[in-house]
């Protein structure tokens, strides 16, 4: 089957649709009354990032900041504060910046197409189509790593996509894309889930898939991928001892000198309370010296940390 067997395509369309109907996660910006805020607050923290640890951080975030505007009026250090173990916190920084952009340059509103969206700080050509698409019903071309794993099975006869995006995969995905804009829509979500719930890196469940009949990989004998997916180290690694250090900052409630990172405080037979919690964790972890100085410099060069009276906080 070839993306010009249009036929073939709208079959294909027309059960992804169906199973994303009967089947689709019951998720907070998936709601018709989610706005186009908390939506691209969702698309940000999805980014590396399961669904299950976004929940909870997300409810907070629209408890806290239902609009952009209430973002922006706060110190960006609250967004990295309340950011939690999601990791990656400067996709909170980016989105606070785009808070600021939104209200100062587009009243208070998140734009409505995909140019626009992508003029806002630290939102790239994915988040900008994804927005586009789920929160104004744009016809875009939204393609993620799930995405990219089904077009390659199901259409490519791949078991994997290639490791980073190629501009081969982009024009697939622009010939899959149906012509309607309500479908394309719903298309892009369905395949996104698809690949989420079902047609998943490691284990696919090809039983429950719904195009499994029309898929490319079943029938040419499930081959194996051409390379082999590195996964993301964490212990022992710098993000280790960056996340560590951001988990004591986030509990600070005002600069914390340097010389307490470095050196773990006498051991009195008490337990730890406060921020000498995530401390304890942080000198469990026993880096080496110029593994920390790195963590804490690159905070501050990251813009996560800043000096003050001689300690580091979250930015203000």
């Amino acid at each position: 089957m070839t993306p010009k067997n249009t036929g073939h395509l709208s079959l294909l369309h027309e059960a992804l649709d169906q199973w994303f109907d009967a089947n689709a996660r019951d998720l907070p910006w998936r709601e018709p009354d989610c706005s186009p805020w908390g939506i691209l607050v969702s698309e940000v923290m999805l980014q590396q990032t399961p669904v299950v640890r976004v929940l909870p951080v997300w409810r907070d975030w629209m408890e806290r900041w239902p609009t952009p505007v209430d973002l922006a009026s706060q110190p960006s250090g609250d967004a990295v504060r309340h950011w939690g173990r999601l990791g990656y916190p400067r996709r909170a920084l980016r989105l606070h910046a785009a808070a600021v952009a939104i209200r100062d340059q587009h009243k208070g509103e998140v734009p409505d197409n995909y140019a626009e969206l992508l003029g806002l700080p630290g939102v790239g050509s994915y988040t900008a189509a994804a927005v586009a698409a789920f929160a104004f019903g744009r016809r875009e071309t939204v393609v993620d790593t799930n995405i990219r794993r089904v077009h390659a099975r199901l259409i490519s006869g791949q078991a994997l996509p290639a490791p980073a995006l190629t501009a081969a995969e982009m024009r697939l995905a622009e010939a899959l894309l149906p012509e309607d804009r309500g479908l394309s829509v719903r298309w892009n979500a369905s395949a996104m889930e698809l690949g989420a719930m079902v047609c998943t890196a490691r284990n696919p469940k090809c039983v429950d898939c719904p195009v499994r009949a029309s898929c490319a990989w079943l029938a040419a004998g499930e081959p194996p991928p051409s390379y082999t997916p590195k996964g993301q180290a964490w212990h022992g690694t710098d993000r280790q001892v960056r996340g560590a250090v951001m988990a004591v900052l986030r509990e600070a409630a005002g600069p914390v000198p340097r010389e307490m990172f470095e050196q773990a405080p006498a051991d009195l037979g008490f337990a730890p309370s406060g921020i000498g919690v995530p401390l304890a964790a942080l000198h469990r972890l026993n880096s080496a010296p110029e593994q920390l100085e790195r963590a804490l410099d690159g905070l501050l060069k990251d813009g996560l940390a800043e000096m003050h009276d001689g300690g580091l906080r979250l930015p203000a």
